[in-house]
């Protein structure tokens, strides 16, 4: 008989490699967000345009698609180890200089550096996980990653707007250097021999990347998230960028009914991400990718039929646990499907196509939004999202 799902996973902590690398992602990952908030709201101060804060999130996002595109095999060449400390020792230097920014335009371009930090650590993090736990435990201990992101992304941007409105930007600055900080500090005491296998002689950048495309087409796990996730990431963004205007038009709920969405999609991902593991164990992994992104589709086509702001943040609650599920299954797919020697690669590869459709498909929904309404962009991402359903269980069924 196994032991229940909260012992498994305390026993995951247990594991000295695999307890450093949690606590330097939560500790992070709650600096990063918090300082998300602090920098919108500093770009904003300074010049009182949103075209100000849109470049500021182009510039944050942007540098995981040249990553992905450009630099990918470099995750997989260069020690993973000493990649992570590195990016958190840039992003603490970028956070350490932001107080002292004098102008907008400085600020962003800090905000740039930091994200193609954060672009190489977070494939290096996944990258080397598999080589920290064993296969068994390997689904388990994505849920935990998994799970500590969708903490942050609630926590952080809480504290971050406490922070800010009882002090400054440059406080949340400060704090969030401390973070990186600490996380290079905790990363430091994993040997590098337990995130990478061995080093990866070079056969020339441009093959090296012309691989990392291959592996990504040739692999059926791969080509899995590749489709469906794109896909789904499509109807993501377009409920993304119309959330606001479906809380405070189209259910009369003012800010708070903004907020609560927010929240309670932060509470379904954290859920939904906690119990990842024991899913895929139970229903296989195509199961439960399929049984993930329906359930984002029901969640979001709920919402945009919902009468009351209540109704429609119940439904979100069962989206947010299905985007849990898919994104385990995502790291999962990644990690079984490439070897150590590609697998830096296949993801920075994935997130970089990923991120490049969600930028486009949030350009594209502003003004569907302004002409047909939130509830038909929420509508109509439901049925992209159930072809996303569809795709992804034939894909991931399929044999590999």
């Amino acid at each position: 008989m196994r032991p229940p799902l909260l012992r498994r996973q305390a026993d995951l902590l247990r594991a000295p490699g695999f307890r450093l690398l949690f606590l330097a992602t939560l500790g992070s990952g709650i600096g990063t967000w918090l300082a998300f908030v602090a920098l919108n709201v500093d770009v904003y101060n300074r010049t009182g345009s949103a075209k100000w804060v849109a470049a500021l999130l182009i510039a944050e996002f942007l540098p995981t698609v040249v990553v992905g595109f450009l630099l990918g095999p470099l995750v997989d060449r260069m020690s993973r180890r000493g990649l992570m400390i590195g990016s958190d020792l840039v992003r603490a230097a970028v956070f350490c200089t932001l107080p002292f920014a004098g102008s907008a335009t400085q600020v962003i371009g800090l905000a740039l550096v930091a994200g193609i930090a954060t672009a190489f650590f977070r494939p290096a993090v996944y990258a080397g996980l598999p080589n920290l736990v064993s296969e068994a435990q390997l689904p388990g201990a994505n849920s935990l990653l998994q799970f500590v992101d969708a903490l942050t992304v609630t926590a952080g941007p809480l504290l971050g707007g406490i922070l800010v409105e009882i002090a400054d930007p440059d406080a949340a600055y400060w704090l969030n250097a401390a973070t990186f900080l600490v996380s290079a500090a905790l990363i430091a005491r994993i040997p590098g021999r337990l995130l990478q296998v061995a080093a990866v002689l070079s056969e020339g950048h441009w093959r090296d990347l012309a691989a990392g495309f291959a592996l990504v087409r040739r692999v059926r796990p791969l080509f899995t998230v590749l489709i469906a996730w794109n896909v789904a990431s499509i109807a993501i963004a377009g409920a993304n960028v119309s959330e606001i205007v479906l809380a405070r038009e189209a259910l009369d709920a003012d800010d708070f009914g903004f907020g609560l969405l927010l929240a309670t999609a932060g509470a379904g991902l954290a859920v939904g991400s906690l119990v990842a593991g024991a899913a895929i164990e139970r229903w296989g992994i195509a199961g439960t990718y399929g049984a993930g992104l329906a359930l984002i589709a029901l969640g979001i086509g709920g919402a945009a039929v919902s009468p009351t702001v209540w109704v429609a943040a119940a439904c979100v609650v069962v989206s947010g646990a299905g985007n849990g599920l898919a994104l385990v299954c995502n790291s999962l797919f990644v990690q079984r499907g490439a070897p150590d020697e590609l697998r830096g690669r296949a993801f920075t590869v994935l997130m970089g196509s990923n991120f490049a459709i969600t930028g486009l498909a949030m350009v594209a929904a502003g003004p569907i939004t302004d002409e047909w309404g939130a509830r038909w962009v929420w509508g109509g991402a439901a049925a992209i999202l159930a072809v996303a359903a569809t795709v992804g269980y034939g894909l991931a069924r399929k044999p590999h």
